[in-house]
């Protein structure tokens, strides 16, 4: 009795299993079919093609000195995107400033930047004069000592939130 059994077992997993390859057949043609299809609209449309064309186009370009490289120039791709405007925050205290933006450099002296309450680091700053410590805190400045971004990198700053942390900090420093 347990051959029989057993023989009946197998011819239904043999169907089953059966069936199931029979499924993956039909799903695979099934998907080539409509594929194919598919190909074939998107190799005649135009805009696809130009689709393509910009995303395979070369990223950059080698020059050779002594020749004329004018046709290297990439144009530019993509639509063209306005800035966003920035919403200016509103004017703050020279402290509140500098605990907003400020401390991140000054703070600990990141990026070459006078630790804030050192008279040892700002003192040469200061001979300068407070007219040229604004002047740098506001257009940012690259020298040997450091480096400081325009507004500390917060564009959103008004000129005079900024002027008050320099004068802030210059205080703390003497």
């Amino acid at each position: 009795m347990t051959k029989k059994h057993d023989k009946t077992f197998v011819n239904l997993v043999s169907v089953v299993i059966g069936c199931l390859i029979g499924l993956a057949f039909a799903i695979f043609a099934l998907s080539k079919y409509v594929g194919a299809k598919e190909e074939k609209l998107k190799e005649t449309d135009p805009g696809y093609r130009a689709e393509v064309q910009e995303r395979i186009t070369p990223v950059g370009r080698v020059a050779v000195a002594g020749q004329d490289n004018s046709a290297l120039v990439i144009a530019p791709s993509g639509p063209k995107v306005a800035a966003a405007p920035v919403k200016m925050l509103a004017v703050m205290s020279g402290e509140e400033t500098y605990k907003m933006t400020c401390s991140a450099c000054h703070g600990t002296g990141a990026g070459g930047a006078p630790k804030f309450g050192s008279l040892k680091d700002w003192g040469p700053r200061i001979k300068q004069g407070l007219p040229v410590l604004k002047q740098h805190a506001l257009g940012g400045l690259t020298g040997e000592a450091g480096v400081m971004p325009p507004k500390g990198g917060r564009p959103d700053l008004p000129d005079e939130s900024v002027a008050n942390a320099v004068e802030y900090m210059v205080k703390a420093a003497k």
